[in-house]
């Protein structure tokens, strides 16, 4: 069976999980706290970041959650995530960069610093400042997550793609760090109350971490 070493907070782990749920790809979690810094955890990913996938029996070792989201793409073709034309896949690939990229270093990322390795790991006060940047630069991405749905039903066209994973993963972070006001953005409340209903998602609304405790509205599907 796979194994996914992975962080409960860590959006791009959040993108796989949600990916092999929806392919029926059975894997085991094994926890991986990044700031340990395990010297075998670094023999598996020389970059000591999350996620890493391995397969003891085939003696396959996965890193970087794009690498090993088209890994799975390539060899599990139940549910295709990256799918339709080739304008239509360059499109999916776009957003998932957006996301991974822009929507991490501009809230996930400074969410995760202040409101848990701050609090939890360094026993220090977050910046109250890079909370506030990061909850207005969600609020500006999620105007274009609006402007998507107004447009597509889904993020990037006619059906679900690695797009709309990738979004959900890095979202449901911020979300769970207190980081999303929903008010104003019924297009994307609407596409992400979708995604909390699936099974897939169930796992990632029962996570919980040490001294952060999600807002009341996280785990529920109607909020």
């Amino acid at each position: 069976m796979w194994r996914l070493y992975q962080f409960p907070l860590c959006p791009f782990s959040r993108k796989l999980r949600l990916l092999l749920a929806e392919k029926g790809v059975s894997f085991e979690l094994v926890r991986e706290n990044p700031w340990e810094m395990r010297d075998e955890f670094f023999l598996m990913n020389p970059t000591g970041r999350t996620p890493v996938m391995r397969e003891p029996a085939k003696n396959i070792t996965l890193s970087d959650s794009r690498a090993i989201a088209e890994y799975f793409e390539e060899t599990i073709p139940k549910n295709p995530m990256i799918n339709g034309t080739a304008t239509n896949r360059a499109e999916i690939r776009r957003l998932m960069a957006l996301f991974d990229e822009n929507f991490f270093g501009d809230v996930t990322g400074p969410l995760l610093m202040e409101r848990y390795t701050k609090r939890v790991v360094a026993r220090q006060a977050p910046n109250s400042t890079a909370l506030r940047n990061a909850m207005r630069l969600a609020d500006e991405h999620l105007d274009y997550v609006d402007y998507l749905i107004d447009h597509r039903p889904w993020l990037a066209g006619s059906t679900m793609s690695l797009a709309d994973l990738t979004a959900a993963a890095q979202i449901s972070v911020a979300d769970y760090l207190g980081g999303i006001n929903w008010q104003g953005h019924e297009q994307a409340r609407s596409w992400y109350s979708v995604f909390k209903s699936r099974p897939s998602f169930q796992p990632l609304l029962a996570d919980r971490m040490e001294g952060v405790p999600p807002p009341r509205h996280y785990s529920d599907i109607n909020a």
